[in-house]
């Protein structure tokens, strides 16, 4: 393997060397010793000024965990839970929740288009809903979902929001301040090591998870409401991830969250009017979808073939699509540290030339 690879998928990211470097440190034992406490409690902090919320928990597992922990906590047998799905990630959520017994409706859309506003209403309308599941970032397709008109409604309706915003935190935008349960996860545009999930939760999604029968340990959320007033965490932390996080955030901070979105647009753009010039089409074809952190392009059955030629020739690694756009669409990842200018034309350039 080349030590210049350039991994440019979305997610796991490339992780930078200070990150790395943290993994190596010496740690506390999080479980008698009080400096893990206090670091834990610092990096809540820190993690809040990105999440613009107060009320955190961070576990140890990938971002899968907080998908099902958010449903696990909140989703009893019967509930019915709307599921807002215009991708794979958005469909996904419905296995989850018929996984704890609770009925999942699925509102679904084009993969190559936005949610469905209209039909989100008139489900609402059609009957009660113990919450509403969506994504805001479609990995697999490159969408970026307009989450605010759909987090009015479900306000308007008094409905649980829960949202995978593993692919977007960090990186652009999100609305927080008004999602109830908002899910990111480490391997993403933070660029740490994968393992850790981070969720923040409302006040309103608190009662519910209290008020719920859990029907797991592991992933029951409700403990972790009061682990920092209790000095008391449910299972043992992770120290090394948790510090190589610490890390991650102290550079995306100091750079600043406007400086951090704003390199993301311009990466995005820059990959964008690269596409158009080699004569390739995104996937999704409305401009305006397209996500700052990934882009989707369609090349009709040569994905894997493009793949393995940009891999071999140039050290340059991307990502297919999933499932039906398994062999149609090529992913490149601009996210976290791999979004500059450099990476990306780089990237194009390897495409370019595989192509020619």
């Amino acid at each position: 393997m080349s030590d210049d690879r350039l991994r440019m998928t979305p997610g796991p990211t490339e992780v930078p060397a200070p990150v790395r470097e943290r993994l190596a440190e010496p740690t506390p034992n999080p479980d008698v010793e009080d400096e893990f406490l206090e670091f834990y409690q610092g990096l809540t902090e820190k993690l809040e000024a990105v999440y613009g919320s107060d009320d955190l928990a961070i576990l140890s597992g990938e971002g899968i965990l907080g998908l099902e922990a958010a449903v696990a906590s909140l989703i009893e047998p019967g509930d019915r839970v709307l599921c807002l799905a215009n991708g794979i990630y958005g469909e996904g959520f419905a296995g989850f929740v018929e996984a704890y017994g609770g009925e999942a409706v699925v509102c679904a859309a084009d993969w190559a288009g936005p949610l469905d506003l209209a039909a989100v209403e008139a489900e609402l309308e059609d009957g009660e809903f113990a919450a509403a599941t969506m994504v805001h970032c479609e990995t697999p397709t490159g969408v970026l979902n307009d989450l605010e008109p759909v987090l009015g409604l479900l306000a308007e309706y008094d409905v649980v929001s829960v949202v995978d915003a593993v692919s977007s935190l960090g990186g652009t935008p999100v609305p927080t301040e008004h999602i109830d349960v908002c899910i990111g996860a480490t391997q993403k545009c933070f660029s740490a090591p994968p393992g850790l999930t981070v969720l923040s939760v409302s006040d309103r999604a608190w009662d519910r998870i209290e008020a719920t029968e859990t029907r797991s340990n592991y992933l029951d959320l409700e403990p972790w409401k009061t682990a920092l007033e209790e000095e008391w965490f449910p299972y043992t932390m992770p120290t090394a991830t948790l510090y190589a996080l610490d890390t991650a955030i102290d550079l995306l901070r100091e750079e600043g969250l406007a400086s951090v979105f704003e390199r993301h647009e311009t990466c995005a753009q820059l990959c964008r009017d690269r596409t158009r010039e080699l004569g390739l089409e995104f996937y999704p074809d409305d401009e305006t979808l397209c996500s700052p952190t990934v882009t989707a392009l369609e090349v009709e059955g040569r994905a894997r073939e493009l793949q393995e030629r940009i891999d071999e020739e140039h050290d340059v690694v991307l990502a297919t699509g999933l499932s039906d756009l398994e062999d149609d669409v090529l992913r490149i990842g601009h996210m976290g540290h791999n979004a500059r200018v450099e990476n990306v034309d780089r990237t194009m350039d390897a495409l370019e030339a595989v192509l020619e």
